[in-house]
């Protein structure tokens, strides 16, 4: 059984307000793109030694910490405890989507994991079911159970699908190395509200989003990390119609009219250029 985890990028991400639980209030629109990790999993044979009920392997992309706090297992571990039949197994987890970027990786992950189960299972859990079981899990992952163009607000799990057709454009990614903290982006973020919602301009031709889209963590993640400021300088060098970080970083994506070669541009980072 093996399934394609999708990542998805930014398209404005606004930190609206500060929560009473420590959390913050966003507004943003969240769009899958095709760069894919790959999960395998097959059920452990009976006999098979082992001290864990789901044993996980990662190969690619580098995943540091334990394996067994990954996303995944934990989703796995949110079912068991509700579904006791669910059989012991054995998964592996190919990395191509890059970490601490952005990008929703770990989170299309675990949510994958929680949506694979349901179906192969027959758990019967409903979409609203499994976003709620999501977002327990982290915030982004409640949109990978739709994996849809979506606006999102609260933490990320309040969802309305939305019309957006971004087909024919080329999307650039870039992810200098340069791991970004969430936590610590966040806690140099002043919430405010937008004059103009992220949902509306998206509605808008691309070409005037550069002046109206704006990510909050830029302007904060920028100054610490000028590299990464210097990226998105870059790709409207090359001739982007519009560009931005993706969630707190550190990837940074252009979209263009035409394909373009990064490589020699971005030498020793992470690159990859889809036609959407």
């Amino acid at each position: 059984m093996i399934v394609f985890p999708q990542a998805k990028i930014n398209l404005g991400l606004n930190v609206v307000e500060r929560r009473p639980d420590g959390y913050h209030n966003l507004e943003t629109v969240f769009y899958p793109v095709p760069l894919y990790d790959a999960l395998e999993v097959q059920e452990m044979n009976k006999d098979f030694p082992s001290e864990v009920d789901c044993d996980l392997k990662v190969t690619g992309i580098n995943v540091e910490g334990d394996e067994q706090r990954n996303l995944v297992v934990r989703a796995y571990q949110l079912l068991k405890q509700e579904f006791p039949q669910l059989p012991r197994v054995h998964v592996h987890l190919h990395k191509a989507i890059p970490t601490q970027a952005g990008m929703g990786g770990g989170s299309s992950d675990c949510a994958a994991m929680l949506c694979a189960l349901n179906t192969w299972y027959h758990l019967g859990l409903t979409d609203e079911q499994l976003i709620k079981r999501a977002a327990s899990l982290g915030a982004d992952c409640a949109f990978f159970v739709i994996n849809h163009p979506a606006y999102a607000e609260g933490i990320g799990e309040r969802l309305q699908p939305i019309e957006l057709n971004l087909k024919g454009w080329w999307l650039a990614m870039v992810r200098p190395d340069i791991p970004v903290s969430t936590k610590e982006a966040f806690a140099l973020i002043i919430p405010h509200k937008p004059e103009v919602n992220c949902r509306d301009i998206v509605g808008k031709p691309v070409e005037v989003w550069r002046e109206l889209l704006v990510n909050d963590f830029e302007q904060s993640v920028f100054a610490q990390y000028p590299e990464i400021g210097t990226v998105k300088d870059r790709l409207y060098k090359l001739g982007a119609a519009y560009s931005a970080m993706s969630g707190s970083g550190s990837a940074v994506f252009g979209l263009f009219r035409k394909p373009i070669e990064l490589e020699r541009h971005f030498a020793g980072m992470f690159t990859r250029v889809v036609q959407l």
